[in-house]
């Protein structure tokens, strides 16, 4: 009896599967057939890798969506030409990296500092992390350029020069501007304002004395009208730097003490009513 011939693969119990050729089989019973097949041993190939969370992605992207189905990214699963439609499994950033807050620190200038600017030098410590992630302390040096008209607040931030640690980013250092209080003027915007004692009989009868000015030097003023309460003179330009328009400065305002005396004989007295006595 001559058996119909078999397309694609068929078996025999001597030399297995055989492609493409035509075999007969001839069996008593279907046990007999089933036990003539060799038993499968297990693959040996190691599971394909399950898709796993990126810590950090250098350039900001998101992971390339990966096929559920083979755990193969999309562009190269080897089903990514099937028909068959299955959500992808998307991870979005998450950056292993942070940025530690910044380090603030109060740079103290002088009234004359910020009127003419200056450069600073300011020596901090931080931590410092090594090649072979040791963190050690280091003395560094920061030059801060203060221009002229610079107010309090103003801050200057140097990135990456603070404290170092793994997995972070170097922190910030900033210093803020910070007034010095003056022996002799006080700083309203970009005018200063001074104030000068004068005895009674000066402020009565006209003085003419020295006025102190920033950064040095005098400069003589000239009152031939009575000092009252509130009286102020105006020295323009002699104020503080304007950081709007170079080469302009605010005014000095300058306002009086009139110091009166705390004792006076009768004499005094009475030569006062004799000449004050009709002033109302």
């Amino acid at each position: 009896m001559q058996c119909p011939p078999i397309r694609g693969y068929g078996y025999n119990g001597r030399h297995g599967f055989q492609s493409r050729r035509r075999h007969c089989f001839r069996h008593r019973n279907m046990d007999a057939f089933f036990a003539s097949i060799p038993p499968r041993t297990p693959s040996k190939r190691s599971p394909l890798p399950r898709p796993s969370l990126v810590n950090s992605i250098p350039n900001g992207a998101s992971l390339r969506s990966v096929d559920h189905r083979n755990g193969f990214p999309e562009n190269l699963s080897r089903n990514s030409s099937s028909k068959r439609k299955s959500d992808p499994i998307r991870y979005s950033k998450l950056s292993g990296t942070v940025k530690p807050p910044t380090i603030e620190r109060n740079l103290e200038c002088t009234l004359e500092e910020l009127c003419y600017g200056c450069m600073k030098k300011v020596m901090i410590t931080r931590d410092v992390l090594t090649l072979s992630g040791q963190i050690i302390q280091e003395d560094e040096i920061l030059s801060v350029k203060v221009n002229p008209g610079w107010k309090k607040g103003t801050k200057v931030t140097f990135e990456g020069m603070g404290n170092e640690s793994p997995g972070a980013y170097a922190a910030d250092v900033t210093f803020v501007i910070a007034e010095k209080r003056h022996s002799l003027f006080r700083r309203v915007g970009d005018d200063l304002e001074l104030t000068v004692e004068i005895p009674l009989v000066k402020a009565l009868t006209g003085c003419s004395f020295p006025i102190p000015l920033l950064g040095g030097g005098t400069m003589n003023l000239e009152i031939d009208e009575i000092i009252g309460p509130g009286y102020q003179r105006v020295i323009k330009g002699q104020g503080m730097a304007n950081k709007k328009e170079p080469g302009s400065r605010g005014n000095l305002n300058v306002s009086f003490l009139v110091n009166f005396p705390k004792d006076l004989t009768n004499e005094q007295r009475t030569a006062a009513v004799s000449v004050l006595g009709d002033s109302g």
